[in-house]
């Protein structure tokens, strides 16, 4: 009992010193974090002015610290730049391409490790942590900042090298942000914001040789960013433009997305109706887009996006017209798809884009068969080379090509190449290619509603097309081989909901018209020469299909003579159908008189 006892007396023995020692510490920490605390505001708003040459401050109402956890949280922080000495900067041409302005109520450093401060001289520090931060990036590009490489003009470590050997921070955490781009390199600036945005900031490092270190970015080991469920409205306010999950690793230099979609705001029953006019409207929703190899200090700079690669693996485009509303007349011209991208304010050039697995479909309302018809191209894969509109890229090649791969209806085989010319002034372009082995009744669902056209059979070999073409012009040919072709017009009855077929007309085109195959059965091809007229209102789009259509129609037989032919077939038939009502009708009246003589 007595060893019981003398174990429970030397235990509180020692948990009574414990206590004593962590009492004292503790004051110790509070006194020497008093005493400190107005030194070390003081050596950390001239660390910061030092390190920047003068160019940012930091303002903050208070700083609370614990030296036994090593900790430390600042109040209602404001770090802006200096606009004089930003001017000054300029005079020397050594400003940079970027100010930074960030508010935010608390800013938290863990993990400082006191000890290692005061006895080795230097600060390393685990986290430091911007809650919720309000950051504003202002750009304006200098020629002078060009080529440089991501580094600072001249080393930190020189300003701090009288206090500490080094300064590193494991991770810089911008956690929650509200980030604006104030674009200022035009006559008006350009404005964009995004909100819940995180950066994330590792291993940044000022020591003796951290700035010439050549796998550092501006002294960081790695920079990520991350964007979740954002989503905007487009400046017309048309479409919502939604990103599902965004991911940059500037080490990998890869973006991905997991999902991007443009949705229309309005359905596709109230999107003609609330424009007043037919309009496309397109429904995009595209899946897995990965952005390889961009530069990041390119972008950072001037604003310029330059990747490697873009990656784009699963999705759809669905296009959709109500053609009941009136068309907007407005002559098109600069709006074919590399011209646009020549327009755009911002750089961009991507050296190739693979697309795999890309459903592209169109879909329209006819006003006269009050039905909708649809082509689709499924399972669309390709590649698309030399994206760009920078100017130095474009010395050396100015040729944007794409080479796609599809199936049309989800059967016949399509391959066609594009040649874009960007520096063209009449946006001239090349496509070819080829439609192979596809049974003819599947285009009814497009032929049918808009074309009032039903083909009973059509063995289609193949349609081959090699087309030169600019905004004013489409010259070319194409080769059409089919077999068994037959077809027949329809029309729409009041008070029917299906297409009726015109028996007659279709007889007539058939037998005096159409080809019913090509080539022929003593073996003599048609082949059409194009020369097509751009319509000055009509899209990019609707401009390639007109001109193959023109080609098609050649080869089945459809000339301006046989188009001639057969209106002046229908008007005849019309015509007899005329004289037959009005035979009808006198036969009738004489009956009628007759039976009311009779009476």
């Amino acid at each position: 009992m007595a060893e019981k006892a003398s174990r429970r007396k030397l235990l509180k023995w020692i948990l009574g010193i414990l206590l004593f020692v962590a009492l004292i510490v503790v004051s110790v920490s509070w006194y020497l974090s008093a005493k400190l605390k107005p030194i070390i505001q003081k050596e950390l708003k001239e660390l910061v002015l030092k390190s920047t040459r003068g160019l940012y401050k930091v303002e903050f109402s208070d700083l609370h610290t614990n030296l036994i956890t090593g900790s430390a949280t600042l109040i209602d922080i404001n770090i802006a730049p200096d606009t004089a000495i930003y001017k000054q900067l300029i005079a020397e041409q050594k400003a940079p391409n970027n100010l930074y302005y960030i508010k935010l109520k608390k800013l938290s450093i863990k993990n400082f490790k006191p000890l290692t401060v005061y006895f080795d001289k230097k600060v390393d520090v685990k986290l430091l942590l911007f809650d919720k931060p309000d950051i504003q990036m202002v750009n304006r590009h200098f020629d002078f900042n060009d080529d440089r490489p991501p580094r600072p003009r001249q080393s930190p470590y020189d300003y701090i090298k009288k206090l500490f050997k080094s300064i590193r921070v494991e991770t810089v955490d911008f956690r929650n942000a509200k980030f604006k781009y104030i674009n200022n390199n035009g006559a008006i600036p350009e404005i964009d914001s995004v909100n819940n945005i995180s950066i994330k900031l590792s291993d940044w490092l000022i020591d003796s040789l951290s700035a010439e270190d050549p796998k550092r970015f501006y002294l960081l080991k790695d920079v990520a960013v991350n964007l979740n469920n954002y989503s905007f409205a487009t400046p017309d306010s048309v479409y919502y433009l939604n990103v599902n999950q965004l991911d940059f690793k500037a080490s990998s230099g890869r973006v991905n997305i997991k999902k991007f979609a443009m949705v229309p705001r309005h359905s596709e029953a109230n999107f003609a109706k609330v424009n007043g006019y037919a309009r496309d409207s397109f429904n995009i929703q595209l899946n897995n887009i990965n952005l390889l190899g961009i530069n990041l200090q390119a972008y950072l700079q001037k604003r310029e996006l330059i990747a490697n690669q873009m990656q784009i693996a699963d999705g759809s485009v669905a296009v959709f017209n109500n053609n009941s509303y009136p068309k907007l007349v407005k002559i098109k011209k600069g709006a074919f798809p590399h011209q646009l991208l020549q327009q755009l304010n911002a750089k961009l050039t991507i050296k190739k884009i693979k697309l795999s697995n890309i459903d592209v479909s169109y879909a329209e309302f006819d006003k006269t068969s009050k039905q909708i018809g649809k082509i689709s191209f499924e399972k669309t894969s390709g590649t698309i080379s030399n994206a760009t509109n920078a100017p130095k890229v474009k010395a050396i090649n100015h040729f944007m090509q794409a080479d796609l791969l599809s199936h049309v209806m989800g059967q016949g085989r399509l391959t066609i190449n594009f040649k874009f010319d960007l520096n063209s002034p009449i946006g001239a372009f090349d496509y070819k290619g080829a439609l192979t082995n596809l049974d003819g009744r599947q285009l009814n669902k497009i032929t049918k509603p808009l074309g009032m056209v039903q083909v009973n059979s059509a063995d289609i070999k193949k349609l081959a097309f090699d087309i030169k073409a600019n905004q004013e012009v489409a010259k070319g040919k194409l080769d059409f081989a089919f077999n068994d072709l037959s077809v027949a017009l329809l029309k729409k009855e009041e008070g029917r909901q299906r297409l009726v077929k015109q028996g007659l007309l279709s007889i007539l085109a058939n037998a005096l018209v159409l080809y019913s195959d090509n080539p022929s059965a003593d073996g003599k091809f048609t082949s059409a020469t194009i020369n097509y007229q751009k319509e000055p209102t009509a899209s990019f789009f609707s401009f390639i299909w007109r001109t193959l259509f023109e080609g098609v129609k050649y080869s089945v037989g459809v000339t301006p003579q046989k188009e001639a032919e057969i209106k002046a077939h229908v008007n005849k038939f019309e015509q007899m159908k005329e004289d037959r009502d009005e035979r009808r009708k006198r036969r009738q009246l004489r009956i009628e008189r007759r039976e009311r003589q009779e009476r």
